[in-house]
């Protein structure tokens, strides 16, 4: 048995990133549903945060890809951001790094691997979507001698993603945990305010890459 792996179902082994990737899962799928189940004319509770979650979300994404493109292309970069914020924040927990099963996800290059796999194909297929097969003549632009360049920088932005954010997020835990090592009792509140900035500045850094990217590949000439 793998000395990394919590548990077994059947054949398949279950990891520390894995549980606390489901439980994000489930904390988001349970907010949206009950702040979606009722929905009322005048919002209340949960219903209230999801809306100026989504709102918020919205402006942003319009900001940068115009009303018509945010609204076709937010849901998918809503669920990057938050899914990546609360897995930079579970490590953050109060006794995380007590917890067996415990781990932030983005700590992990195979999850942050995963994710920018996610954003390589989804970048083409909402480029062929608004283009079709015109889409893929960007690779020859500004003159088809730049083919191998256009598609090597296609390959090179998820490798960028993923060590960005990868990086970032295990140097956090790693100069974090130190510090708890070194001091269980005395860490300044002043760090733990700081993780919470930084890791909320790298996914919202994740998101706005992915939101480049999906701008570029379905950007209309003249626009």
């Amino acid at each position: 048995m793998h000395s990394g792996a919590l548990f077994y179902l059947g054949p398949v082994p279950v990891y520390n990133i894995t549980v606390t990737a489901w439980a994000v899962i489930i904390i988001l799928g349970t907010l949206f549903y009950f702040g979606t189940r009722k929905l009322e004319r005048v919002p209340r509770g949960i219903q209230n945060v999801a809306e100026m979650v989504v709102e918020g979300l919205l402006n942003f994404f319009t900001s940068i890809l115009g009303e018509d493109r945010a609204r076709k292309y937010t849901p998918v970069l809503a669920t990057f951001f938050l899914f990546i914020l609360l897995c930079n924040y579970s490590g953050l927990v109060p006794g995380a790094g007590q917890i067996r099963g415990f781990q932030p996800p983005t700590s992990d290059w195979n999850v942050t691997g995963g994710l920018a796999i996610i954003v390589f194909f989804l970048t083409h297929y909402f480029g062929v979507r608004a283009k079709g097969l015109s889409y893929f003549k960007h690779f020859l632009q500004p003159f088809w001698p730049f083919l191998p360049l256009n598609i090597l920088e296609e390959f090179a932005r998820p490798l960028s993603l993923t060590l960005r954010l990868f990086g970032n997020i295990f140097a956090e835990e790693t100069i974090l945990a130190f510090l708890l090592a070194m001091a269980p009792f005395m860490v300044p509140v002043a760090m733990m305010g700081l993780s919470l900035l930084l890791a909320a500045i790298q996914a919202l850094v994740f998101t706005i890459l992915a939101t480049s990217y999906i701008a570029s590949a379905t950007e209309e000439h003249g626009h």
